[in-house]
């Protein structure tokens, strides 16, 4: 096995704040867009469903294809790293449109949101595979290789949260600098505050990795030969990455902790003072402060159990199979979900929830490292197989499984919209903000069952596929050998 370490102190910083300021633009979409688009733009649930479930079938085609183009090309300024700079202006560009808030109804504003949402997710993907495969290259040590993920992936974890710090001071700053009295108004130039941040700070940490990275093991581009099996074949006659494919689709549940969290904070509690006797403005600011408060509760549960997690990954990973550490930690989340949703029903005190919340977000950091460690370890094992090491398809795989955890987890929060009757446009209006108080309590819980029991069910699911997974323990350590010898005998050049 390959002991020898290539990836220095620096680049590896340089690389994991390129994915920490990836991070805060994809947490900017993915942790709000199902908020924006039904109660700020208040577009109509059914197509705000439609719409999600369609991009992903899109995805489904271009997130393999971006993989193919990957894999197939090498440009003189390297075969990952060009894409770094090419897709970085239209993800700002989008991810400020998507948060515009533009003077349009009805149709247009669906034809309008439906674009940009789209074109998004494309852009994204044209620098996310890519960004994901550079681990690949950086080095040829599966050791320092994990290390890498782990250490980038917490980084990128601290970059997802950094949004929710925007939204927390926002929710107290922005009712004293700015006009209340439309609630609508109010959210909507919120938003679009929070985005302007968010994308300043991650596209400049995102483009800086470009010129710290460098691409060290680039397989020559081999043709296929007669007969041979064609790219998305290998991918998809591959088990053991069909089983990690299965168990990221099965986690979907698990993203609901953050994506749902602002529904939440809108509708399930309340903090602070009586509302009765408020004005419009006293009320809004109010609600607002109650609805940061209370997402900000989760997000450090998240940080707490996520990101505690992903710290001792590095350490638990040399130790432990990663089908044990899957398997292990969902069944402790699945047991934390169903204690919060006992307490969610019987007490509504959010504080008693604490650390049940905590203990089911484990699974979130330890599935966000172990996931991207385990495709590629696939992909060692499709290279002594095949002879073939299609890194962009890997991660390609790794960019769906997040975005169809997303869209899934996003579709759900609509379904239990349309299901308990809520209507975006009554709960805020220009005259008027519904709180959690103002609903009932099978409303209210209706609502936290999404961050309680659809994330807990998610969890036992996706334990399942790692009972056949068998790239671990000694059969792992073949493997890796085997490989060595096949890189060492076919005379693969690592540049330093």
């Amino acid at each position: 096995m390959e002991t020898k370490k290539y990836v220095s102190g620096k680049e590896r910083w340089m690389y994991a704040l390129g994915a920490g300021g990836q991070g805060m633009i994809y947490a900017m979409m993915s942790s709000y867009i199902s908020d924006y688009y039904l109660n700020v733009l208040q577009l109509t649930p059914m197509f705000v469903l439609l719409l999600m479930l369609l991009a992903r079938v899109w995805d489904a085609i271009n997130d393999p294809l971006m993989g193919i183009i990957v894999d197939s090309r090498t440009t003189k300024w390297g075969k990952m790293k060009p894409y770094i700079l090419f897709a970085s202006g239209p993800i700002a560009a989008l991810t400020l449109l998507m948060y515009a808030s533009p003077s349009l109804s009805g149709t247009q504003l669906m034809v309008f949101s439906a674009v940009v949402y789209v074109l998004w997710g494309m852009s994204y993907t044209m620098a996310d595979v890519p960004f994901w495969c550079l681990p690949n290259v950086m080095t040829p040590n599966a050791e320092e290789r994990s290390s890498v993920i782990s250490f980038t992936k917490i980084i990128n974890s601290i970059g997802s949260a950094l949004p929710e710090i925007f939204f927390l001071v926002a929710g107290f700053t922005l009712p004293k600098l700015l006009d209340t009295s439309d609630p609508l108004a109010f959210d909507k130039k919120r938003y679009f505050i929070i985005a302007c941040a968010v994308v300043a700070i991650g596209i400049i940490l995102y483009v800086n990795s470009y010129f710290h990275v460098k691409e060290r093991v680039v397989p020559p581009i081999k043709a296929r030969a007669p007969g041979e099996p064609s790219k998305l074949k290998r991918l998809f006659t591959c088990k053991p990455m069909m089983l990690v494919l299965l168990m990221g689709v099965l986690s979907s549940g698990r993203y609901m902790v953050q994506a749902a969290a602002i529904h939440v904070a809108r509708y399930s509690f309340y903090i602070g003072p009586s509302l009765d006797g408020m004005s419009i403005e006293e009320r809004t600011a109010a609600i607002n402060a109650s609805i940061s408060s209370v997402k900000t509760i989760f997000q450090v549960c998240a940080i707490v159990g996520m990101f505690g997690a992903m710290l001792f990954m590095p350490y638990v990973m040399k130790r432990v199979d990663y089908k044990k550490i899957v398997i292990v930690t969902c069944l402790a989340g699945a047991v934390a979900s169903a204690g919060t949703t006992l307490i969610g029903w019987f007490t509504s005190n959010l504080y008693i929830c604490i650390p049940f919340i905590i203990i089911s977000c484990i699974p979130l950091g330890v599935i966000n490292v172990v996931t991207f460690a385990m495709i590629c370890d696939c992909l060692d094992y499709m290279e002594v197989t095949t002879g073939y090491r299609d890194n962009g398809l890997g991660s390609a795989i790794s960019g769906f499984i997040n975005k169809i955890g997303n869209a899934l987890s996003t579709s759900g929060i609509i379904v239990m919209y349309m299901l308990i009757g809520f209507k975006p446009e009554e709960m805020l209006s220009s005259t008027a903000i519904t709180a959690a108080t103002d609903l009932t309590h099978t409303q209210n819980f209706a609502i936290f069952s999404l961050v309680s029991i659809v994330p807990g069910v998610s969890m036992l699911l996706c334990a399942l596929p790692m009972f056949f997974y068998k790239i671990s323990g000694k059969e792992k350590e073949r493997m890796l050998e085997e490989l060595a010898a096949k890189r060492e005998a076919e005379g693969l050049v690592i540049n330093e």
